[in-house]
Order: structure tokens, then C-alpha cells, then sequence
């Protein structure tokens, strides 16, 4: 039985597509700081963890191909704020993922040349904005979260990054110990990534069952805002980050290169 533990927002579905249903597989999902730890206490097998997650953890391989990633904007990694940015001297962070605070601590520094005090809070706006000028809210919260109808401005950080380097940006992969994952792993979860791909809007229309005011703007995210292949780019982009948070000391471990799994022709990505 293979143990999957995957982050609870929508932009995974799409990478998942009938491993649910698949009598090999166990899947679980979780906020991603969650499935980070569940794959340090070995609970899970691999876990779709944020990137900054590998490099504290030397000696796990990440599987090629497929990632939770962006090309510009991407609509649910943000900052809200009622000051401008320049005057913002208190942050408070979504304890959700470390990935995202790190990535807000790059741009205060060298985008907005702000230097803000971070306080980590639970994903809740109204509570984060009454301890800080400037609140990071990832996933879920902040795609649907109707800014404009309570007066705040959104600042993406996808479309920032994108600005300040040219490159993508990589939020989460598949990760795992160097023996969790064959060539035949790679391949099942790749084909997961083609079938999902297929079914956008069924799966954006399937997950805001409960809710489906949302749909519109969930096809739309899974359309236009995400972007599911690890290819050049996107390893240049995380040689970037990892550069640029270990400048910053944020991680306890070394900018390295990142390490694959063997995919389904025995040759190493």
C-alpha cells in the first residue's frame, strides 16, 4: 500500500484524479505544514509538501514532472492589506505553509525594501488583520475570499515573483525517502496528473459542491492560475528560491540540487 498525503485545497485535485479509488494507494489530505510533518514522522509514504519542506530533509527525491506550480499570478497565495505595502510594519503569516511565509519574507526585503515584524496566525483575515497591517492567506482562503466587498487589496505573490525573476513559481511536489517511490509510482501518479488534467471543470464543479457560487471561479483558477508541469523552468525556479532562502537563513539545511525519483523509462530527471 502506497501512502499518500496531499494538501486539502483544490489546486491538488487535479493531481490526484481516481487515486482515491485506487486499491494500491492510500490518500489522505491535509494543510500542507501538516503533510510535511506526517512525512518526517514517517506516517505517510510521500507527501505533497511544500517546497521549502526538501531542504530539510537530505536524502529525499522528488518526483519529476508534476508540481503545484504558477506562472504569473496565482490567485490563491496573497497578501491582503488595507495599507500600502511600503507602509505595512506588521505581517501575520498563514501557519499553513512555510513555503509561503518564506516567500513573503523574500519579497518584503527585496521587492517592498521593508523589513515588517512576522507573527504566525491560523488563516482567519478579520483576526490576522486586527494583530498586523498585512495578512498571508494561502489555498483555499484566499482564492475565494471576496477582498473588495470588506475593503482589502490583494497582492499576489505568484505575480511578484514571476516579476521580479521571469520564472515560474513551484508552491508543492511530490516528495519523499530515495526508496518510496519506483519507476511504476512515477508513472501512476503521472497518469493521475494526465486524467485530471482532462476533467478540469468536473473536478472545480465536483469540489464546490457545497458551495457552487464558487464554481466559476474555480474552473477559472484551475484554468488560467495553475500550472502542473515540472519541466526546466520550474527545477531553475526552485534552484532560485532555495538561493534565496538560505541567503535569508530561513531552512536548516543547504541549497542543493534538487534530487528525482527514476521515472518510467529507468532514466533518472
Amino acid at each position: 500500500m502506497l501512502r499518500l498525503g496531499a494538501v486539502s485545497y483544490l489546486n491538488v485535485r487535479p493531481l490526484v484524479a481516481g487515486l482515491a479509488d485506487d486499491p494500491g494507494i492510500s490518500l489522505r489530505f491535509d494543510v500542507p505544514a501538516v503533510c510535511a510533518r506526517l512525512l518526517s514522522e514517517g506516517a505517510i509514504d510521500l507527501g505533497m509538501v511544500p517546497s521549502i519542506t526538501w531542504l530539510d530533509r537530505p536524502g529525499d527525491r522528488i518526483v519529476p514532472g508534476v508540481c503545484i506550480g504558477s506562472f504569473g499570478p496565482v490567485g490563491s497565495v496573497a497578501l491582503f492589506s488595507r495599507k500600502d505595502m511600503r507602509e505595512v510594519r506588521t505581517v501575520a503569516l498563514d501557519a499553513s505553509s512555510r513555503t509561503s511565509a518564506a516567500l513573503v519574507r523574500i519579497l518584503c526585503r527585496q521587492h517592498f525594501a521593508i523589513d515588517p515584524v512576522f507573527l504566525t496566525r491560523p488563516p482567519d483575515v478579520d483576526e490576522m488583520l486586527g494583530v498586523a497591517d498585512a495578512a498571508l492567506l494561502i489555498g483555499d482562503p484566499a482564492l475565494f475570499l471576496d477582498h473588495e466587498a470588506i475593503g482589502l487589496q490583494k497582492i499576489d505573490l505568484g505575480e511578484l515573483w514571476t516579476g521580479m525573476t521571469g520564472l515560474p513559481f513551484v508552491w508543492a511536489f511530490w516528495s519523499g525517502r530515495a526508496d518510496a517511490a519506483t519507476p511504476a509510482t512515477v508513472a501512476r501518479l503521472h497518469r493521475a496528473a494526465a486524467d485530471g488534467l482532462r476533467s478540469l471543470d468536473a473536478i472545480a464543479d465536483a469540489y464546490c459542491a457545497d458551495h457552487p457560487e464558487r464554481r466559476p471561479v474555480a474552473r477559472d483558477y484551475l484554468r488560467r492560475n495553475m500550472h502542473y508541469e515540472l519541466g526546466p523552468r520550474e527545477v531553475e525556479a526552485l534552484r532560485t528560491y532555495y538561493r534565496e532562502v538560505a541567503a535569508l537563513g530561513l531552512t536548516t539545511g543547504e541549497p542543493r540540487e534538487p534530487e528525482f525519483f527514476d521515472g518510467p523509462s529507468g532514466a533518472a530527471q
